[in-house]
């Protein structure tokens, strides 16, 4: 009874979270948006995020 409804599973980090926002189909919590926003290209993580965005486009077309 004490789980919350509104809790997705980050697209980004895998961990469920309460607060975030839906690009497309695709969950992205928080965290993981401010982190996105504040990495440059030529930060060593950088690199991470573009292939977990792509997921974004590979769902776009199989709807």
């Amino acid at each position: 009874m004490g789980k919350n409804v509104h809790a997705h599973i980050c697209g980004i980090c895998d961990q469920t979270k309460d607060e975030g926002i839906f690009l497309y189909q695709l969950y992205i919590c928080e965290d993981c948006e401010s982190k996105i926003i504040s990495t440059s290209p030529k930060d060593e993580n950088y690199q991470f995020y573009v292939e977990r965005l792509r997921a974004i486009n590979q769902s776009f077309y199989t709807i």
